[in-house]
């Protein structure tokens, strides 16, 4: 089979595509899942995903094909492991303030700062008080790249 056969074949396995974006539709249903509320996310610690990150993380469980958030919460002077991603990650300092290390940027925040972290960068979050822990909000798009092939991946460094 030439390659342009097997491009060919390969082409009608795809259900749709960029042509046939004139074909969508307007007759939309709303497909509620059942629940949209995961209660008390802070009281649910997942213990393995934190001892792989060096902190505390609490992931909400809630039924999104795009969007997942979570909150992390870094002890008094210390910090998560230094790890990368696919997916882009926007952080909601909380409360605390501290640093984080973005590549080679060294980038000062404290609650109430946004953060965005951008896809594959190397970084690593700092609690910079010795006194507070510091929590903040995480939102990534790793469920959309997971619902789009599997192709949210993480790295952990050492």
């Amino acid at each position: 089979m030439s390659e342009k056969e097997e491009l060919q074949t390969v082409g009608t396995e795809v259900s749709s595509g960029s042509s046939d974006f004139g074909k969508t539709t307007d007759d939309v249903h709303v497909n509620l899942p059942d629940t949209v509320i995961d209660r008390q996310i802070e009281k649910r610690k997942d213990k393995a995903y934190s001892e792989e990150r060096q902190c505390s993380v609490f992931l909400a469980n809630i039924p999104s094909f795009t969007i997942s958030v979570n909150i992390t919460v870094i002890k008094p002077g210390e910090n998560d492991r230094k790890h990368r991603h696919y997916y882009e990650t926007l952080m909601f300092v909380l409360e605390g303030r501290g640093y984080s290390i973005i590549e080679e940027d060294r980038v000062e925040w404290e609650a109430g700062d946004a953060i965005h972290v951008p896809p594959w960068s190397w970084h690593q979050h700092f609690n910079s008080d010795p006194q507070r822990e510091i929590r903040y909000l995480a939102a990534t798009n790793a469920p959309l790249l997971q619902n789009v092939g599997g192709i949210a991946r993480r790295e952990e460094a050492g």
